[in-house]
């Protein structure tokens, strides 16, 4: 099939590195892999910060452009077989696909849309209302967590529905990794506000708690929260802690494979690529029972889920690991397993052709 391919957050070519934008590729990838061709329909980027009517009207009107460009386009060259949106919702709506999919006679598809009740106070209950109606008229919206899939049933129960699990191109990953330090720590995120610094501060918190025993810590991430970041943990040695900052992606293997354990609290994660990519290295995760995450991390088998804002719990967890290194290579080896077996790049295209055979066949 030709599909247009849409992410109105991020798109799969934007210069900022996160888990939106790798998953955007992630999946131009497994639909290509499945056979398809993919274009990028567009690359205008819809992302209210705030409940702003002012820049609200502002995007409609760069929207009504992309469609008459595209409008020109698929009159010239013929239209696509399906549009493909990722990942719409309050803060991002696709403004451009339902219209032009609706018009041009062209199934419309959703991956990672979501749909929250708390946010239907002022400009956001707008936005959010085009969520639902380009829910409801999508042929499939395809789920990547059960908490997704849940929100969406709650709210719009008769949307079409299917699952996908989170998953990561596993090539890097092929190779058995040198065994890394079994006390080193390694944790992979942006330093921004909110969410993050969250996380950041449970586990500065957390290692504080465990300063008696060996471990030093990799940390990769950059960002405008740098400086209240690091004061998190200016009360541990310095010599424990080796801030990498950003690096590419390509190098993020390396670093994981150094470590022997993987840390990130986690707060308001959909699910997290980087919890993956540090399974398929060979290191189990401790992280919170929050979100997302248990969609992409087994407790008690690829690693330690500890109950949400328990520090001392995610504390024990850690110490667990570093004092009990016959345990952490059991987990290692079973969350490497459970990335490259169940959580990858070919399976993930297998279920998308599934998914998408379904619709071309209706």
């Amino acid at each position: 099939m030709r599909i247009a391919f849409y992410a109105p957050l991020k798109s799969p070519n934007h210069p900022v590195v996160s888990g939106d934008r790798q998953m955007a590729r992630m999946l131009v990838k497994a639909l290509e892999h499945g056979g398809h061709s993919v274009e990028l329909a567009s690359e205008l980027r819809i992302y209210l910060r705030r409940p702003e009517p002012e820049s609200f009207d502002a995007l409609k009107i760069e929207v009504r452009g992309e469609a008459a460009r595209l409008t020109k386009l698929w009159d010239r060259d013929g239209k696509p077989d399906l549009w493909f949106s990722y990942h719409p919702y309050y803060k991002a709506p696709d403004l451009i696909g339902p219209e032009l999919a609706s018009a041009f006679a062209v199934p419309y598809v959703t991956a990672e849309a979501s749909y929250s009740r708390r946010r239907n106070t002022g400009l956001w209950a707008d936005s959010q209302a085009l969520v639902a109606r380009a829910i409801k008229q999508a042929a499939l919206n395809i789920c990547f967590t059960q908490r997704d899939r849940q929100g969406l049933t709650n709210a719009i129960p008769d949307a079409a529905l299917g699952m996908l699990s989170p998953f990561i191109d596993t090539s890097v990953f092929q190779e058995l990794p040198v065994r890394g330090c079994p006390t080193r720590l390694v944790t992979v995120a942006m330093m921004r506000s909110g969410d993050k610094v969250e996380s950041y501060r449970m586990l500065a918190q957390a290692l504080g708690r465990i300063g008696h025993l060996p471990w030093t810590m990799s940390v990769v991430g950059d960002g405008p929260a740098r400086d209240e970041v690091r004061a998190q943990f200016a009360g541990l040695p310095a010599d424990r802690i080796e801030w990498l900052g950003a690096i590419e992606p390509a190098a993020v293997p390396d670093v994981l494979y150094r470590g022997g354990i993987y840390l990130w609290p986690g707060y308001g994660e959909a699910y997290g690529v980087a919890y993956l990519e540090a399974q398929a290295a060979g290191l189990p995760v401790v992280a919170q029972d929050i979100a997302g995450v248990p969609e992409v991390v087994r407790d008690g088998q690829t690693g330690f889920l500890t109950p949400p804002g328990d520090v001392a719990a995610f504390a024990s967890a850690i110490a667990r690991l570093l004092a009990h290194n016959d345990e952490r290579i059991i987990m290692a080896a079973e969350a490497r397993r459970f990335v490259l077996e169940e959580r990858s790049l070919d399976g993930a295209a297998a279920r998308l052709a599934e998914l998408i055979s379904k619709i071309s066949a209706s």
